[in-house]
């Protein structure tokens, strides 16, 4: 899909705020109201918008955040993955090329909780090894 100025500029403003009104949408971006409407339309159809959804502040996330960097035996990736999708803590599963297979991203409450996590995932029928790194703070995050 083509993305011209303009639709770039409505996502840009969408990422900022995807509850704006289509008016002051139209408005900030000097468009009539049923250009915008036909834009949007357009992009969801398209696949450049897959949806509208919420940030959970600081107050509603998980304090703690890890990435386990996992290796896994030949051909069993699908057991692993429906191994780690049965674990409530595993937010995210990246494959990965290079020395690990897969990219785990972690949530958690407690240190017990994110230390449970990490043993069930190393006690994983299929996985040969994993390291954790726990994060600390984020220095940036352009998905904000």
């Amino acid at each position: 899909m083509r993305l011209d100025e303009t639709d770039q500029a409505l996502i840009a403003a969408l990422q900022g705020n995807a509850r704006q009104p289509i008016a002051d949408l139209a408005r900030g971006l000097g468009l009539a109201r049923t250009t915008v409407q036909a834009r949007l339309d357009r992009l969801e159809r398209g696949g450049a918008i897959a949806g509208y959804t919420i940030r959970l502040g600081s107050a509603l996330r998980d304090p703690l955040r890890a990435t386990a960097l996992v290796s896994i035996e030949p051909r069993s990736g699908p057991a692993v993955l429906n191994r780690l999708r049965s674990l409530p803590g595993v937010q995210v599963v990246h494959t990965t090329s290079g020395r690990f297979d897969l990219l785990v991203q972690i949530a958690a409450q407690t240190t017990q909780e994110l230390d449970e996590t990490l043993d069930r995932i190393g006690e994983a029928r299929g996985v040969k090894s994993s390291e954790s790194l726990i994060h600390l703070s984020t220095k940036l995050d352009r998905r904000c």
